[in-house]
């Protein structure tokens, strides 16, 4: 088995990523896969063009992309993309789409092609801070997110595949008050165990996973 796992560049004025940072910590293998790392620009439409090079060329089994989530204190695993730009900052090449449909003959939203509430189960279970999120934002993680389940729809029906965000690291938070934070270490281990309950896992667990609002 083969698993693409993709980290952002770095945005929003930040020296770096955490997401891609922990990407390139992870081992080549895990629970007998062979491990895929790339690195995706923060664009809109050029990321989902980047990632679907990577796909055509190496033609994983699962693709999961890694996404910062600067003011979220657990890693999320992302249940849903919706088919909406809306952007709050510009990206990298100063694109900033506002109320813009990402693919005119996709579905109004996609739901994850992972075992979503096992990730985060395995996650928990190494005493890391996890949980299901139910919004991938407006920006570019959910435009990626969203063309890659695009990508499964139409082009990949046997690939699985979603996103997770992961918190800012503690040397970004030094001149940020009361902005929470993971240790690299600790979203490079929980992002490992994600990926083992990706492998392990054909059918997700019956959990509770919900919010209230």
């Amino acid at each position: 088995m083969k698993v693409l796992i993709t980290g952002f560049t770095p945005f929003g004025g930040e020296s770096l990523n955490p997401a891609y940072e922990a990407v390139k910590l992870l081992n080549n293998e895990i629970a007998g896969a062979e491990i895929v790392k790339a690195e995706i620009p923060t664009v809109f439409r050029e990321s989902i063009k980047c990632l679907e090079e990577i796909i055509e060329k190496e033609k994983p089994d699962i693709a999961i992309c890694i996404g910062q989530a600067g003011g979220r204190f657990e890693i999320s695993i992302e249940r849903i993309a919706i088919n909406l730009d809306d952007a709050r900052i510009p990206d990298n090449e100063n694109n900033a789409p506002i109320d813009e449909v990402i693919f005119e003959d996709g579905e109004n939203a996609y739901f994850a092609k992972l075992p979503i509430k096992a990730m985060v189960n395995e996650i928990i279970e190494e005493k890391i801070p996890a949980a299901v999120s139910n919004s991938a934002g407006t920006f570019v993680c959910n435009h990626l997110m969203y063309g890659l389940l695009y990508l499964i729809d139409k082009k990949y029906p046997n690939m699985k595949g979603g996103f997770i965000h992961v918190p800012f690291i503690p040397e970004q938070v030094v001149n940020k008050r009361n902005m929470a934070a993971m240790a690299l270490d600790d979203i490079v281990k929980g992002l490992s165990c994600a990926i083992r309950a990706a492998v392990e896992n054909d059918e997700d667990i019956k959990k509770t996973g919900g919010t209230i609002c």
